[in-house]
C-alpha cells in the first residue's frame, strides 16, 4: 500500500514537472512572437532607423515665389505703359531683364526711312536674342502704320506714342534714336542715325552679353 502511493506521488511529480516545462516553452513562444510582430509592424509603418541628413543642404531662398530665378530689377525707364499700334497694350517692365532696343521714328522722317531697312534686317537676324520695338510718334496713327507697311517693319512690335510720354522718358528730342538695354539693366541712349555697321555692330555686342 505505502509502495502503490510513493508510485502514485511519483506520477503526479511528473505530470506536473511537464506542465512546469510546457508553460514555460509557451512563454518562450509567445515573446518571441510579440518580438517579431514588434518588428514587422516598425518594417510595414517605416519605423525604421533614422538615417542622418548630410549638414548643408537647406535650398537656397528664392526671390521670386516657385522659382529658382532671381528677381528681376526693373529700371526707371521701363516703368511705363504704351498702346501698340494694333491697340494692344504694353508695358515696359515686360523687357526688364532682356537685351533690347528701342528704336524712335516718326512716319515723315527722311532719316528714318533711310535706315528703316538696316532695322528691320537687324531685328530679324537677332530674333529671339534681342527684342526690338519701335517707338513712333509725332503723328497720327494711320501713317505710323503706312511707314511701317511700306517699309517692311512689321516683323517688331511699334508703340504709337502719341502724346510722346515714352519719348519724354528716355529723353528723347528728335529721331531717329535709339535706347540699347542690356540684360542687367544698363540703358544707352544714342540720339542721332546710326549707320547700318554701327547698329549691327551694338546689337551683336547686346546679343552676346
Amino acid at each position: 500500500m505505502g509502495q502503490q502511493n510513493w508510485r502514485h506521488s511519483m506520477l503526479r511529480a511528473r505530470k506536473a514537472g511537464a506542465a512546469v516545462v510546457s508553460s514555460l516553452a509557451a512563454v518562450v513562444l509567445v515573446a518571441c512572437g510579440a518580438d517579431q510582430g514588434a518588428e514587422q509592424d516598425a518594417s510595414a509603418t517605416g519605423a525604421s532607423t533614422t538615417q542622418a541628413t548630410p549638414s548643408g543642404t537647406t535650398g537656397s531662398t528664392d526671390t521670386r515665389e516657385g522659382t529658382t530665378e532671381p528677381a528681376v530689377t526693373v529700371p526707371e525707364k521701363l516703368k511705363f505703359t504704351s498702346t501698340t499700334l494694333e491697340g494692344a497694350e504694353f508695358s515696359g517692365e515686360s523687357l526688364a531683364g532682356e537685351a533690347a532696343v528701342l528704336w524712335f521714328w516718326a512716319p515723315w522722317c527722311p532719316n528714318c526711312a533711310a535706315e528703316a531697312p538696316a532695322v528691320a534686317e537687324t531685328a530679324g537676324t537677332h530674333a529671339g536674342e534681342v527684342t526690338f520695338l519701335g517707338v513712333a510718334s509725332q503723328d497720327e496713327v494711320g501713317k505710323m502704320k503706312d511707314f511701317v507697311r511700306e517699309h517692311d517693319l512689321g516683323g517688331f512690335t511699334h508703340l504709337q506714342d502719341t502724346g510722346g510720354e515714352v519719348w519724354t522718358r528716355f529723353d528723347v528730342t528728335y529721331q531717329p534714336a535709339y535706347a540699347f538695354i542690356s540684360e542687367d539693366g544698363t540703358i544707352e541712349v544714342v540720339k542721332n542715325q546710326l549707320p547700318a555697321a554701327e547698329l549691327a555692330e551694338r546689337v551683336d555686342r547686346l546679343a552676346g552679353a
